[in-house]
């Protein structure tokens, strides 16, 4: 068996049975623990499979393919999940609070129920976002940064993005994530990240909405240093060790 040969059938395999112990799909495969652990490397770089402590799962669907997709196929992604973690999310915010929506699908998911809220100051770089709070029956004050338009995500970026944020304070960030790691805590895909970096300086507390999927996946750029993030709101399919590691490092995590 070739090495691109056992990879494709680990991911099989890990597709199939999902969750399983290093050390079990080293026998599973008759190899080392060493060289199992390579495959799992390469996997997770290729966004196939994620690692989790002393184990790893197959990614549904793949990392890779949801990060080629636009925002209007993303918005269909998880949506129950998406959907229920948007609502708690939701509730944290108060009447006369001043907030930031940074660009995602879940943050989209938060707007009608924003609809409960009044006198709130809303900024976002997000176009889908903005276009929401437009329907809401509600008289909120909504502050777009203007910048660079990128296209596949329907948001704005670059240096005068990033300069309308800093002029500003806020109650709270509301940001989601490509991936989030345990020790640097959310990372993203997209090399446009800075200005979600702006919007964290601009904000007095930071909330990351996500879904369990997104815990242990590792992207390269870092866009909230875990030692930042206040809040987590996920579901309940986080696994247990999960929780204990964020909990012991003061987040408090709401699950849904």
């Amino acid at each position: 068996m070739t090495i691109n040969d056992r990879r494709s059938d680990l991911v099989s395999y890990l597709q199939e049975n999902g969750k399983t112990a290093v050390n079990e799909l080293a026998v599973i495969f008759e190899t080392s623990g060493a060289t199992i652990r390579t495959d799992l490397r390469k996997l997770e770089q290729e966004g196939l499979i994620a690692r989790r402590y002393g184990s790893a799962e197959a990614c549904f669907p793949p990392i890779a393919i949801v990060e080629d997709i636009a925002m209007d196929e993303k918005k269909t992604l998880n949506l129950d999940k998406k959907t229920r973690i948007a609502k708690r999310a939701a509730e944290l915010v108060a009447d006369g609070d001043s907030i930031i929506l940074d660009c995602g699908s879940t943050t989209l998911q938060m707007v009608p129920e924003l609809e409960k809220v009044t006198s709130l100051t809303l900024m976002t770089n997000s176009i889908d976002i903005l276009n929401a709070m437009n329907e809401l029956d509600s008289e909120h004050t909504v502050i777009m940064p203007g910048g660079t338009y990128r296209k596949k995500s329907a948001s704005f970026h670059g240096s005068l993005a990033e300069s309308a944020f800093s002029q500003f304070s806020f109650d709270k960030l509301f940001i989601g994530a490509d991936g989030f790691d345990l020790v640097q805590g959310c990372t993203t895909y997209i090399e446009a990240y800075q200005v979600s970096q702006a919007m964290c300086q601009s904000a007095k507390q930071i909330i990351a909405i996500l879904d369990s999927s997104k815990f242990g996946r590792k992207s390269p750029n870092v866009v909230v240093p875990i030692d930042l993030v206040n809040i987590i709101i996920t579901d309940r399919d986080i696994a247990e060790n999960d929780l204990k590691d964020l909990e012991s490092k003061g987040i408090t995590v709401y699950q849904v």
